[in-house]
């Protein structure tokens, strides 16, 4: 069971308190203070661990507390300071204040580490605080506080190649074929409900297989929890787009999945990709091959490859190609996720889109929605109609007929010039 999301309380411990002591020994006579300091709280800090690939620990334990220092001691004795607790963590897990949303860190190297509470610091003696003027101190510092809060953790899976398509597409029965992944399969949608796994080996060199579950439309706003799946395909170098052969309309669904990984994340539009064509064991998927094929190299796609994954035609191929692919990449840079923009759908974070009006002519910016424009294929209705319910769900077309829009008036969307028609 792959568990990628947690949320759990992390406190640090308070630090030791100082102390308030004099030196009383035979034959020395007003000695001066002799408080110790109290000793460091423990910090609380996540650290990667290679053996773990799931967050389900944390549907168990959800409270972290670490020790607090040590007391001061007299003779100037400081207090022992607090081990720090470590709490292990598998690699790719993004950190966030549950509070503020804001990103800690996002953990990708081996054995990677980041305080998420620090320890208080211990309070001083009185010793510290003699002076020329105060030779005998009785104060000291109480320890401080330790640090409390609520964090959470988001698993993005490091893998080489994603495989990505319509669900029911076949990514788990390839998955089983080429790996030692054992995902459910069956044959209706949405069999797979969490991102799978595999090692294929090949050549003397192996690559990890991420099967991310069936992208539907609107994933990218988070519909059919897309945000959960489409995050899984952020780390991979490489993308493996599965079009189910005997579909009513293979070229509509590579173009929606395509809308949906760019209109989440834009750099995983331009990542390598091989198209596969699945199911060409299906009489009906045979029937259209070369028509699906001479399409989707009309639109600049090299060499879709045809494959089964039930009866493993070709899947040897794929692999190869696949294999040959990555040893050409250079090695993914272990960035921050602030170079990697998720959009989330908070009311803080502004308007998702602008709208002017000049000489009634309709204005209409905004990233997403100029993103949705310039990779809609215009010359499909379908295509077009798909816009159109963007716009809806977006609320931009209710705006447009706010601000009095009608049959036959321009509307530019970013660089694109449209005619309104209801």
């Amino acid at each position: 069971m792959l568990v990628d999301e947690a949320k759990i309380f992390v406190a640090s411990g308070k630090g030791g308190d100082g102390m308030v002591s004099f030196r009383r020994e035979k034959y020395i006579p007003r000695g001066g203070p002799s408080g110790g300091d109290g000793g460091r709280g423990g910090d609380v800090l996540l650290k990667t661990d290679a053996n773990l690939n799931t967050l389900f620990f944390f549907r168990k334990r959800v409270h972290f507390k670490a020790r607090a220092g040590g007391k001061g001691g007299s003779g100037n004795k400081t207090g022992a300071d607090a081990d720090r607790l470590m709490v292990p963590v598998p690699m790719g897990t993004v950190v966030r204040d549950a509070e503020t949303g804001g990103l800690i860190a996002d953990l990708v190297a081996k054995d990677a580490e980041v305080v998420v509470a620090p320890g208080g610091r211990g309070g001083r003696g009185n010793a510290r605080f003699k002076t020329s003027a105060n030779q005998a101190p009785r104060l000291a510092e109480k320890g401080e506080p330790g640090v409390e809060r609520w964090i959470t953790l988001e698993l993005k899976l490091i893998a080489d190649v994603a495989l990505v398509g319509l669900p029911n597409a076949g990514k788990s029965t390839l998955l089983s074929v080429v790996s030692n992944a054992k995902p459910k399969i069956a044959d209706y949608p949405f069999t797979t409900l969490e991102p799978n796994i595999g090692t294929v080996v090949y050549d003397n060199k192996d690559l990890v297989f991420a099967d991310v579950p069936g992208l539907i439309e609107g994933a990218h706003l988070g519909v059919g929890l897309g945000h959960s799946f489409l995050r899984h395909v952020q780390r991979t170098s490489l993308i493996v787009h599965l079009l189910d052969g005997a579909a009513a309309d293979p070229l509509a669904d590579y173009n929606q999945i395509r809308a949906e990984l760019a209109l989440f994340d834009e750099r995983l539009a331009e990542k390598p990709e091989v198209v596969v064509i699945n199911k060409i064991d299906l009489p009906e998927a045979r029937e259209y091959l070369s028509m699906i094929e001479d399409s989707l190299v009309e639109r600049g796609i090299e060499s879709p490859l045809a494959i089964s994954a039930l009866t493993r035609e070709n899947v040897d191929r794929l692999i190869q190609r696949v294999f040959a692919l990555a040893a050409t990449l250079p090695k993914q840079p272990e960035t921050l996720l602030e170079e990697t923009p998720i959009y989330d759908l908070d009311e803080d974070a502004g308007p998702p889109f602008e709208l002017a009006v000049e000489d009634g002519v309709y204005y209409v910016s905004g990233d997403r929605i100029e993103r949705a424009a310039a990779m809609t294929y215009w010359d499909y209705d379908e295509a077009v109609t798909r816009f159109q319910r963007t716009l809806d769900a977006m609320g931009i077309a209710d705006a447009l007929k706010q601000a009095g829009v009608t049959n036959g008036a321009t509307v530019f969307i970013g660089d694109f010039e449209l005619e309104w028609s209801e």
